[in-house]
């Protein structure tokens, strides 16, 4: 794949994945570049940032690694992880379900065929299917916007949690009112949970716990379910397939392509409103732009 002369590209990705290379700093200082030309150019050779890989490639070891029976403890720690609840976040994240369910593969999605060969190697494939990056930014901030606005509700009030802030505010009409943040965030989850029900074929879910707590731990479950299936979508180029939603009453067609831009849609409205509802409340929050946060998803901020 890649014209490396002395392959020297390869000296940049052992740079990358030494054990004890952590920081972007470290792999820079491994292959004698400033951390600006490091990180620039492998970005053009490889493309993907330096950090981004680290992450990606160290997931796909602990998948191999929790496949041949290590503790998902020790594979969260030999991953370079702090906690092991850090480390099945980011792992669900990535592989669409959580470490204790068994890897069908321990190859992550890459923009450049990179992967992790057992036992220490790597392995360059030729061509491979990548999510689209527009719909992987997409359902990835999402996710991740969504589960950071769940974390800071924790710091508001019971009673203010459920104050109707915004009278009359309703988004979708089959949805029920969107005028307090337990609302809106009951929304963001509620929603997933919904939907994967009909594309999985699970009866309607019942409306669980509906605190912060709650929804952080139904957020938890669903997330990696979301993920995977837009990713199966995704790969098969099954977009344009008909959901008979027999969850409606009288049952309803939808092109997959239109729900998942519905959920998208929605969700970025309904946290933009969370935003306001949580300034509100007294608690400071950012401003959600996908742009920041890609940025910190690469190593960049």
């Amino acid at each position: 794949m890649f014209d490396t002369g002395r392959d020297r590209l390869r000296e940049l990705l052992d740079a990358v994945l030494a054990d004890e290379h952590v920081t972007l700093a470290d792999m820079a200082g491994g292959a004698h570049y400033s951390t600006y030309h490091f990180n620039r150019r492998l970005r053009r050779e490889a493309g993907e940032p330096p950090v981004a890989m680290r992450r990606r490639v160290m997931l796909e070891r602990a998948a191999w690694r929790i496949g041949l029976g290590t503790s998902v403890t020790d594979a969260a720690f030999e991953a370079g992880y702090e906690s092991v609840e850090g480390f099945a976040r980011a792992y669900a994240r990535a592989f669409g379900h959580p470490p204790s369910t068994p890897a069908a593969g321990h190859w992550l999605p890459a923009p450049n065929g990179i992967h992790f060969h057992p036992p220490m190697s790597l392995w360059v494939q030729s061509t491979e299917h990548a999510m689209n990056p527009i719909t992987e930014h997409l359902v990835r901030h999402d996710l991740d916007d969504t589960r950071h606005l769940l974390d800071l509700a924790k710091g508001v009030s019971a009673d203010a949690y459920e104050s109707r802030l915004l009278p009359g505010m309703q988004m979708l009409g089959f949805d029920g009112p969107d005028d307090s943040l337990a609302h809106l965030l009951e929304h963001l989850v509620f929603t997933k949970e919904v939907w994967l029900a009909a594309i999985e074929g699970g009866d309607f879910p019942a409306k669980g716990d509906r605190s912060p707590a709650g929804l952080l731990a139904r957020h938890d479950e669903v997330a990696p379910r979301w993920l995977a299936t837009v990713r199966d979508l995704d790969s098969r180029g099954a977009w344009d397939d008909r959901l008979i939603d027999a969850l409606c009453d009288p049952p309803e067609s939808f092109v997959m392509g239109s729900v998942f831009a519905h959920v998208v849609t929605y969700a970025a409205a309904r946290r933009q409103v969370a935003r306001h509802a949580l300034r509100h409340h007294g608690v400071e929050v950012d401003d959600g732009d996908p742009i920041t946060w890609l940025r910190v998803q690469r190593g960049e901020a």
